[in-house]
């Protein structure tokens, strides 16, 4: 059975996330100053925020709210502001996992949306590449972040 393009973009962006956010079953402040958990989960499916008296929690529960979050939050955030992206499902796992660590809202203001919405890939990667910033500063664990999701990419 062929996977669905919402499988396929919920496979992409939960492999990055994971390997890009870590596990921790213990809360935790974000550079953000959010208290988080997980796999960088911050709000709950019940949408209760995760504070810093927060039981620990499992792998498993882990991945669940991961998913929760990217099929109800991130991966709407994105189509909202780039249709087009269902006929690109690997684009919209990789730009999925770019608005969980940055933000829907973020993403939808950005030029890279824009370029995303006009597929004009070379300028989606150039795009891409300037989300590297941290308090100022490159941070080499977003460079690559961002080589990572650029992998999912058209060529042309």
């Amino acid at each position: 059975m062929n996977a669905t393009p919402s499988e396929v973009a919920l496979g992409i962006a939960r492999t990055l996330c994971i390997q890009f956010e870590g596990f921790s079953s213990v809360p935790y402040l974000c550079p953000a100053g959010y208290w988080t958990i997980g796999y960088g989960t911050v709000y709950k499916p019940d949408g209760s925020q995760v504070t810093a008296s927060h039981p620990p929690i499992t792998k498993q529960l882990a991945l669940e709210w991961l998913d929760h979050e990217l099929l109800h939050n991130y991966m709407p955030a994105v189509l909202s502001a780039t249709p087009n992206l269902l006929k690109h499902p690997q684009v919209l796992g990789a730009l999925t996992d770019f608005a969980y660590n940055l933000g829907g809202a973020r993403y939808r203001a950005s030029t890279l949306a824009r370029c995303v919405r006009a597929e004009q890939w070379a300028q989606v990667r150039a795009e891409l590449a300037k989300w590297t910033r941290g308090g100022g500063r490159i941070l080499p664990g977003l460079v690559r972040r961002r080589a990572s999701e650029a992998k999912f990419f058209p060529q042309n």
